[in-house]
This record gives structure tokens, C-alpha cells and sequence, in this order.
């Protein structure tokens, strides 16, 4: 048994003997870090790394090994249990935003993934498709065709927050200064300097929660979060405090990584156009095609912090108890040992919805997946129904336009030019162009 020697998560510093010349703060790497975790599996499949909190955790890329860390009993989510560990990380102020089913085991989770599974019913999802086509035909009408329009904040970013709040209840103005406030929280959540702000958007949400809670069980609707009140006579319903940190985690997963995979799947598709083709040529393609979209350039490109509740080892390399785990899910996803040519966009490529990690594994399989499939297939089907002809526009995004933080979690795009219908697009790429889109 061994150990791999600790890496530093900095700017410019290299990862180490093991994977020499390679670093994993760098501009290169936020562009493309595919070749980073192909070095990784290689030589340091397992590898301990000390992350931009001061935080020591262990980075797990190969598939086989992620695939079973995500569902093993001794690697828990509740950060709560190493208190120190989780204020380290996340800071003093977020946890009672944070005490919901993210960051639950056994049998808390179980119970609290119980009563959403009761909202989230296939049913009562796929009554949302003619909603979801409805405002992604009101936002593409929206979409000037005679400039570049910015894609990100013209389409993909409205469309699942629009969901996602229509199925809280929260709407009109109310949704705007809940989206604000939930911004601060997401700027400020890792930087000491902002901790004044975070705790005032912190206290703005729960206060809101509480009192849109208090509304909602006075005025039930057939929305969801009435579906989640309505459980408070069963045994092991949600209290209020579970029913506000429910909210948090709903809005917050709602929309964020659906935004950026819907991104990332017309970027990879406009970036390989003979793909694309195949999709305008036969439609049926689509749904399988969006599980190679998730593989292939998921938004999701590491799991949310694990802990070891035990002393364990993962390919080879010993975990004490008390660490951080997290799982590369976009590394696994490119394995060559488990996917063929795993660097090559193949819409065609069967048997994914299974086998790809973008959705995590085991007891905390995103609870909206169903619901993420169907945004994701009826943003293709509706860009493509509209404007078969959309081409990148220039520039292409490069380094700079891909996120990594605040949250570096995620892997997504900050702008998107495309030309929707080039034929008409007359003028070129300015920023006054991502402006007229909105």
C-alpha cells in the first residue's frame, strides 16, 4: 500500500513527481484539464491535494475507483459529523443552508430523499414538458437573429431557473431578488474577505424561505414544494428548518449545472459539426445523445466533498479517517478503460445512461436527473427546430470563458456567442451584442 505525495491546488505550482510539469491551477488547465487527469490515472490515480481552503483532500480519477467511492458506505457526505473540517471548508455561516440531503448519510438521507422522491415523481416530471417547451419557445422568440446573441445568458441560464422557481412558486418580482441575494451567496461563499456578505445573503434567504414556506402551507398549489409541505403529517415529515435547506439545495442544483450542460452540449455540438448533423438528420438520436454530452463535457467536473468515516484505501493509496475525498467526475467519464476513444464526441454511443458518472452513483444519484434530461432534450430539439443553420460566432469561447469558481466544482462556459441564423447575422461579436439578447 502506498501513498501519493501531496500536490499543492495552486497557481503555477506543479502537481509533483508524480505527474511532473503538470499543474492544476493554471489557465491550460481550466481550458482543458483533460490532459491533466489523463496524467493522473496514469500515475497518480489517487492523489492527495491541498485545496485553495487550506483543506488536505484526496482526488480520485479513474473511473473503476470513482465509481465505487461514490457508493461506498465508509466515505460519508454529512460534513457536519467533522465540524471543523466542514467550517474549514464552507465557512461558519452556511450550516443550516447546508443541513439538507447533499450533505446527509443514513438514515437521515434515506428518509429526506424519501419524501423528495414524492415531488419528484416520473409523473409529475414529465407534466412538465409542455411547460419547459412553452418558455424555451418564449426565450429563443426573444433572441435577436440579426446579431451574435450570447446563448449563456439568453437561454441557457433562464431556462432551468425559470423551472426550477416556477416549481417553488417562486415568481415575478419575488424571483428576481431571490436570485440575486442566492448570487452573493454564491460569490462570496469561499472568500474570507466577503464573509460580512455571505452571512447578510445567507440571512436574506432563510428569512425568505420561511416566510414563502408560510405562504405556500396557507395557499397550497400543485407545485412542488406544496407537494414537499404537505408530507407534515407523516411520519418523518420535513421540519420547517428541513423544508428551507430543501429549498436552498433545489434552487441551487435546479439550475446551476443544468445551465452549464446545456452550455457545454451546444458548445461540444457547434464545435463538432458533423455531430451536429447527425442530430438534424435524425432526432431520435437526441436522448442517448445527451447522456455522451454529459460524458464528454459534463458540467459537473467534481463530486461535492466526501469525508472518510473510516481508514480506508482506493487504488492503492491509503485514505485516513477524518479526510476530504472527492471524486474527478469529468476524468472517470474520459477512463479509456472503461469508454472507447473516450476523447471522441460519438452522439451515437450506446449504453451510457448506466454506466456515466455526470449524474453521481449510488444513494446520492441526482434527484433531478429525470427532470435535467428533459431541459437538456427540449433545449437541443427546440435550438435545433428553430435554427438548424447556428454556427459559433467569433470569437469561439477560449480559456478565459470557462468557469471555475467561485464554485470549482462546476465546468461550464461564462459567455456563448453563437450566430443563430447566419445567413441574417450582420454584425460581429462586441459585448453590446450579449447585451441586445436579454
Amino acid at each position: 500500500m502506498t501513498t501519493e505525495p501531496v500536490v499543492e491546488l495552486s497557481d503555477g505550482l506543479p502537481v509533483g513527481e508524480a505527474v511532473a510539469a503538470v499543474s492544476l491551477g493554471t489557465p491550460e488547465y481550466r481550458t482543458c484539464p483533460y490532459p491533466v487527469y489523463r496524467s493522473l490515472r496514469e500515475q497518480a490515480p489517487v492523489v492527495a491535494l491541498t485545496t485553495r481552503h487550506g483543506v488536505a483532500t484526496y482526488l480520485i480519477t479513474r473511473y473503476e475507483d470513482a465509481r465505487a467511492a461514490l457508493s461506498d458506505p465508509r466515505i460519508g457526505k454529512d460534513m457536519h459529523e467533522g465540524i471543523d473540517l466542514y467550517h474549514a471548508v464552507f465557512g461558519d455561516t452556511c450550516d443550516a443552508l447546508d443541513d439538507n440531503l447533499l450533505f446527509a448519510d443514513p438514515p437521515r438521507h434515506t428518509r429526506l430523499r424519501h419524501i423528495a422522491n414524492k415531488a419528484f415523481t416520473p409523473r409529475h416530471v414529465k407534466e412538465l414538458r409542455p411547460r419547459i417547451e412553452e418558455i424555451a419557445g418564449e426565450l429563443l422568440d426573444r433572441c435577436p437573429v440579426d446579431a451574435p446573441v450570447d446563448l449563456m445568458a439568453s437561454f441557457a441560464l433562464p431556462l432551468p431557473v425559470m423551472v426550477i422557481c416556477e416549481l417553488l412558486g417562486i415568481v415575478g418580482e419575488e424571483r428576481t431578488e431571490v436570485l440575486k441575494w442566492f448570487g452573493n451567496v454564491t460569490r462570496s461563499r469561499f472568500s474570507k474577505d466577503l464573509a460580512g456578505d455571505l452571512a447578510a445573503a445567507e440571512q436574506w434567504l432563510r428569512t425568505y424561505f420561511t416566510a414563502h414556506i408560510a405562504r405556500t402551507r396557507a395557499h397550497p398549489s400543485d407545485d412542488f414544494l406544496s407537494v414537499l409541505i404537505e408530507t407534515r403529517h407523516e411520519e418523518g415529515a420535513l421540519t420547517d428548518a428541513e423544508l428551507v435547506s430543501m429549498m436552498w439545495v433545489l434552487l441551487f442544483a435546479g439550475h446551476k449545472t443544468t445551465t452549464y450542460q446545456i452550455g457545454n452540449a451546444v458548445f461540444s455540438l457547434l464545435s463538432h459539426p458533423e455531430q451536429l448533423h447527425l442530430l438534424q438528420e435524425s432526432r431520435e438520436l437526441i436522448p442517448q445523445a445527451i447522456e455522451e454530452l454529459v460524458r464528454f463535457e459534463g458540467s459537473v467536473e467534481t463530486s461535492t466533498f466526501r469525508y472518510a468515516l473510516e481508514d480506508l484505501e482506493i487504488g492503492g493509496t491509503a485514505i485516513p479517517q477524518g479526510s476530504l475525498v472527492q471524486i474527478a467526475i469529468t476524468s472517470a467519464n474520459r477512463d479509456p478503460e472503461k469508454f472507447e476513444a473516450p476523447d471522441t464526441l460519438d452522439v451515437t454511443r450506446k449504453g451510457l445512461q448506466s454506466t456515466h458518472l455526470g449524474f453521481g452513483h449510488g444513494a446520492h444519484y441526482c434527484l433531478g436527473a429525470p427532470l435535467a434530461r428533459m431541459e437538456l432534450e427540449t433545449a437541443l430539439t427546440t435550438l435545433l427546430d428553430r435554427f438548424p443553420d447556428m454556427v459559433l460566432a467569433t470569437p469561439a469561447p477560449g480559456g478565459e470563458e470557462w468557469l471555475k469558481g467561485p464554485f470549482p466544482a462546476f465546468r461550464g462556459l461564462e459567455r456563448l456567442p453563437v450566430a443563430l441564423d447566419p445567413s441574417r447575422t450582420v454584425d460581429d461579436w462586441t459585448e453590446g451584442s450579449a447585451a441586445s439578447s436579454d
